[in-house]
């Protein structure tokens, strides 16, 4: 990868929010950082754009929730061109913990995670999408 030096002019307040920023996610330096924001903002913008993205689904619930194991798996058949895989991990005797990775148009990916999410019984769910590159 061919890295390119420029300068950056900041008001104060900012290069202290970006030395913040730095010392808390504790990046190496501030190019960093800034590498990291750009790449943030740049992979939410393919989800505004309904670009190809990857990124799992990630639900607790109450495995004794009566008929959510069902529900859930029929609509994950409903979206099984977007699944790559399904890990459950059970973390106390009421609550399980699924991760279902996923790669594909990101209002595809937005549909099924709120349809899983909505589920009676489900505790927390939540998307998280990246960019496939």
């Amino acid at each position: 990868m061919n890295v390119k030096r420029f300068g950056v002019s900041l008001e104060e307040d900012l290069q202290q929010e970006l030395d913040r920023l730095v010392i808390k996610y504790q990046f190496p330096n501030r190019s960093q950082a800034i590498r990291y924001l750009i790449k943030k903002y740049s992979v939410e913008d393919e989800w505004t754009e309904n670009a190809e993205v990857a990124g799992a689904v990630i639900l607790v619930y109450d495995h004794h929730k009566r008929e959510l194991q069902s529900k859930s798996t029929n609509i994950q058949h409903d979206f099984h061109h977007l699944i790559l895989s399904v890990q459950h991990v059970h973390l106390d005797h009421h609550n399980c913990l699924e991760t279902i990775a996923v790669k594909g148009k990101a209002n595809e990916l937005r549909d099924l995670a709120n349809q899983l999410i909505a589920i009676k019984g489900v505790v927390h769910g939540e998307l998280v999408m990246t960019s496939k590159s």
